[in-house]
């Protein structure tokens, strides 16, 4: 029985429903502010699953992730829906992964045309390649839709905007494709989705079924047989990629109990006798051991944490960080400070949690993720 939670949004009912048949035994939570999830266990006992409802577009889809996020503390936030194929590679009722989310409503008008200037958010590399291992397996689904055709997983960018595209002869779907060519799929929610990931350093995945080819066959006799069938293959890949994801987040963190990142040492037995051989433990090193780590206060802790600023101040110098990214990065960083400055477990817990988001924050930044990850498990271990 694994412990692992994942985070399934979707923006409507239809997918919604797809995905909630496929969980065990879910049950409502009501968030403080009247947001509803429910909550279900995973096939086999393989984690969890809290499903929520985003409505259409990005700027709620965003709103509900980060409300989630913050609630859970999930290992992942995977969205899943359906899409429009962009082009005839892929065919009705395939899923899209996204390795990119294109938010492609970003530009400048100028007088010879709109100019793009979209932002992007690359896939974790961790969820991509659990996406590209299913792929190969190809377990994931049985054969459905007309035909007995069984569904394919595609991976590529996907497109995110704020408006449906229903043509492949308007200016603005010929921009579109002119402009983003190698996005396989568009959609509406995407992008507010990898926004609020990015923010809060939660990986995302978008799993997305092709139910149309945005290409004026929207609310077609075609399309309304495609939609169901294109969101339970999305359901379906969904779920098992969280399952995956889950599983293979706790075989990372068992090494026998032992935690050792970044400069800390972290080992936690729940009894017996226990012996350390080591060299020399100095420079922020910490040990914590069994039920004496428990309240334990480490003081060269919070000193390391401003030294850390300080290293973020630096990559944000070297363009390594870029302003949003490093002003998200040290409101997390002094959060984590703030809050480990308490000594109940509550506090200390939110110490995590933010550590958390600054490590998916400065992710792919050399050097900084190791010092990060000593970081929480130093926390942890006090804990």
């Amino acid at each position: 029985m694994t412990n692992g939670l994942v985070v399934v949004l979707t923006a409507f009912n239809l997918e919604y429903e797809a995905v909630r048949r496929r969980l065990v035994d879910p049950r409502m939570h009501r968030h403080e502010r009247g947001t509803r999830f429910d909550i279900g266990t995973l096939p086999g006992a393989g984690g969890r699953v809290a499903l929520g409802l985003t409505g259409k577009g990005n700027h709620p889809a965003a709103v509900l992730a980060e409300r989630a996020i913050q609630q859970f503390s999930p290992d992942a936030v995977i969205f899943v829906g359906v899409a429009g194929a962009l082009w005839d590679t892929t065919s009705l009722g395939d899923v899209v992964m996204a390795t990119q989310v294109y938010a492609y409503h970003g530009g400048t008008s100028e007088d010879d045309g709109l100019k793009a200037r979209p932002r992007a958010w690359e896939a974790a590399h961790e969820i991509s390649q659990i996406g590209s291992y299913l792929g190969r397996v190809d377990d994931w689904a049985d054969p459905t839709g007309p035909g007995g055709r069984k569904p394919t997983v595609h991976f590529g960018p996907i497109a995110a905007g704020e408006i449906v595209q229903n043509s492949r002869i308007s200016h603005e779907a010929m921009w579109i494709r002119e402009k983003y060519n190698d996005a396989l799929a568009i959609e509406m929610e995407a992008a507010g989705v990898a926004q609020a990931g990015h923010l809060n350093g939660s990986p995302v995945a978008i799993v997305r079924g092709i139910s149309d080819r945005a290409d004026g066959s929207k609310a077609s006799t075609e399309d309304r047989a495609w939609q169901p069938v294109a969101a339970e293959n999305a359901a379906a890949f969904a779920i098992r990629l969280a399952a995956e994801l889950i599983t293979d987040r706790e075989r990372s963190a068992m090494h026998s109990g032992e935690f050792s990142r970044g400069g800390y040492t972290v080992n936690n037995y729940s009894s017996g006798q226990v012996g350390i051989q080591a060299g020399t433990a100095s420079g922020g090193n910490y040990v914590f051991m069994g039920q004496d780590a428990r309240g334990a206060r480490t003081p060269d802790l919070a000193t390391d944490l401003e030294e850390f600023r300080s290293e973020l101040v630096r990559e944000r110098s070297s363009g390594a960080l870029d302003d949003a990214t490093y002003m998200a990065a040290d409101a997390e960083l002094q959060l984590a400070r703030k809050a480990l400055e308490g000594n109940t477990a509550a506090e200390k817990k939110g110490s995590v949690l933010s550590l958390k988001r600054l490590r998916g924050l400065i992710d792919g930044v050399p050097g900084l993720e190791a010092k990060v990850d000593g970081y929480i498990a130093a926390v942890q271990g006090m804990s």
